[in-house]
């Protein structure tokens, strides 16, 4: 599991806390205001922000001042982060060997990636010559190839359209009970937490509360949420 244990986090004036627990195999949706602080915390885990106190632990180990690519930790930014010069494939590769010399082993982990998020065959285009929910699928491969038990979601499909964001959605659900992945992901929409999240870590006001059930939560929400959500 992934623990939080007094974490604080400060960046200039900036400060949020964060003491709490994330099951093993919990999909857990990040939600809160603009700038409280969502994006700090998930970077943080994956080790892209320091820690100013506390710790960051997976199954008892200490990863607190571990760097990234040491960390069991795979994250998906917003803007799906392809490489405009490298094939589908090639940029899949990247999450398996940064110099792109794979093996046969690893070429086969590579298509079946493509394979299982619906671009089989597409291997050899380039980024451009994909649609917008392609691209995601493509970033996701990138993602799944690597088989981290911690996937870290940073609102990757917020410039989808709703028919094609509910598609990967759907699809990163599946993904996270087929592999037992633990997944967190920063969204504000909560049609997305209700959709594909068990529970809603909270950021607000400085602090980031511990996972509660969505659909309790979302139904009454507290002083904080409820102003966000409007």
């Amino acid at each position: 599991m992934l623990v939080l244990d007094g974490l604080r986090l400060t960046r200039g004036t900036f400060a949020l806390q964060a003491d709490l627990t994330v099951q093993t195999g919990a999909r857990v949706a990040v939600m809160g205001p603009s700038g409280a602080g969502k994006s700090t915390l998930i970077e943080a885990i994956a080790g892209f922000t320091d820690v100013t106190d506390g710790r960051i632990l997976w199954d008892s180990h200490d990863l607190t001042h571990a760097a990234p690519g040491a960390r069991p930790v795979a994250m998906l930014f917003q803007d799906g982060n392809l490489f405009p010069h490298l094939s589908v494939a090639q940029n899949i590769g990247l999450g398996l060997r940064p110099v792109l010399k794979l093996t046969g082993a690893e070429q086969s982990r590579v298509a079946q990636a493509l394979a299982r998020v619906g671009l089989d065959g597409m291997g050899a285009r380039l980024p451009a010559e994909l649609s917008g929910g392609q691209a995601s699928r493509a970033a996701l491969a990138r993602v799944l190839v690597q088989d981290r038990p911690i996937l870290l979601l940073d609102e990757p499909f917020a410039a989808l359209g709703p028919a094609l964001k509910a598609e990967m959605l759907d699809l990163v659900r599946d993904l996270s009970l087929e592999t037992g992945a633990t997944l967190l992901m920063i969204t504000h929409d909560p049609s997305d937490a209700r959709r594909m999240a068990d529970q809603v870590i909270l950021v607000a006001e400085g602090q980031a509360h511990p996972p509660t059930e969505t659909a309790p939560l979302l139904d009454n929400p507290p002083p904080a949420l409820q102003a966000y959500l409007g």
